[in-house]
């Protein structure tokens, strides 16, 4: 039923595999590698062509304050993080309490209501492209940060309260029963025995939209227009000048960018997989 563990094949495919998995990891970084080279790079290195080749010289310093300095990156940054963290906490407090009611609650229509959430998530965003920018513009929402955090809200909520209800399923239902003898109400049931619980799920929720939000380039293009609302993705085009195509400053920017989400991910890696894997075994 599960794959032979490598060290029990044979020496051919072990050798194979040995030789495999450091190619494919130098594979799969070279794109990194190569943003990380070219951030270093000198504009004259960029427009002679020396894109793969060692850098002719170090400009890490000059680069990397110029991505500040020449144009509103930090402004962006924070833009990001006006609209990110609303969105996060706003999608898990949602999601916690319909994932409750449709966990712990037997009703005609639970498992309808499920599924609208979850048929949510398999509609393609550039549908809703059109219809969601007019709405946006008919309610005052066009180019706001507020704008983007409801809409982030609204698109995110489907697959939390899809992740939360069966997180909450595979709970033991003995606890929530037993508060209920003890006369505790629903909203305390809730509040003191299964959001504790919950804990580790919020956790990987967190970390998961934290990352789908700051990386979405989409919704920031359709959604915003000017400097006033637009978050670091679609900010970092600022960083090319108006006839010239700054690859160094941009590829500076963008791992400036990167580093968030990358950090939110090691601050809370030891939650993130106790999240996923809460379950997964007895």
């Amino acid at each position: 039923m599960f794959p032979t563990p490598i060290e029990r094949t044979k020496p051919s495919t072990q050798l194979i595999y040995k030789i495999a998995l450091p190619l494919s990891i130098i594979i799969w970084l070279l794109p990194l590698i190569a943003v990380a080279l070219t951030s270093i790079r000198s504009g004259a290195d960029i427009n002679s062509g020396n894109y793969w080749g060692m850098p002719t010289s170090i400009n890490f310093i000059e680069n990397y304050t110029a991505v500040f300095t020449d144009s509103p990156l930090g402004y962006y940054i924070l833009n990001s993080f006006k609209i990110t963290i609303p969105t996060v906490i706003g999608a898990l407090v949602l999601s916690s309490l319909t994932g409750f009611a449709l966990g712990v609650y037997r009703f005609k229509l639970n498992l309808f209501v499920f599924f609208m959430f979850v048929a949510g998530n398999f509609i393609p965003f550039q549908i809703l492209m059109v219809p969601v920018r007019d709405l946006s513009l008919s309610l005052g929402l066009y180019n706001s940060v507020w704008g983007l955090v409801v809409f982030h809200i609204a698109f995110q909520t489907g697959f939390c309260t899809f992740f939360m209800r069966n997180f909450i399923r595979a709970l033991p239902f003995e606890l929530i029963e037993a508060a209920r003898v003890e006369g505790v109400s629903e909203f305390k049931i809730f509040w003191y025995v299964v959001l504790p619980l919950m804990r580790p799920a919020m956790a990987a929720l967190s970390v998961l939209i934290f990352t789908f939000i700051w990386n979405d380039y989409f919704w920031a293009l359709v959604l915003t227009q000017g400097a006033d609302a637009m978050p670091v993705t679609a900010g970092l085009n600022s960083l090319n000048g108006q006839w010239v195509y700054n690859q160094h400053l941009v590829s500076a920017g963008s791992i400036i960018a990167a580093l968030p989400p990358v950090l939110m991910f090691f601050l809370m890696q030891k939650h993130f997989i106790a999240g996923l894997t809460l379950g997964a075994v007895k």
